[in-house]
């Protein structure tokens, strides 16, 4: 693969994969966990991940919350998490483990049907 990862100005194409689910949460949570385990993979943007219903493309609903945090980095929480923003390791939009590295961190609550919004 190429050396530009994810926010690099080069020109590239995003994939589309299609994969169909009953419903919203089945989607973003399908959608999650593809995400998780493919997070080694640098051109991955998590925090641009999104799902939406079949017959209604251009309405996305985002996956992680991906906000701009304070010094830096953005959260790598799931979109309508509780609780405050946590920074997300750097690249993948999945929030970082503790230091111990052995437990993975708490998914955050899903809140269906927000549609994505331009995020600062």
């Amino acid at each position: 693969m190429d050396e530009f990862g994810c926010g690099d100005a080069a020109p590239g194409h995003v994939i589309h994969l299609r994969v169909a689910v009953p419903t919203l949460d089945a989607a973003t949570e399908l959608a999650a966990m593809l995400t998780e385990s493919l997070a080694f993979l640098p051109e991955l943007d998590a925090g641009e991940v999104t799902v939406s219903a079949e017959d209604a493309q251009h309405e996305r609903y985002r996956v992680f919350c991906d906000r701009l945090l304070v010094g830096g980095g953005r959260c790598g929480e799931r979109e309508g998490h509780d609780g405050p923003c946590v920074p997300g390791a750097r690249g993948t939009g999945v929030r970082e483990w503790g230091t111990d590295a052995t437990t993975p961190p708490g998914p955050g609550r899903l809140r269906a049907g927000v549609p994505v919004q331009a995020r600062a």
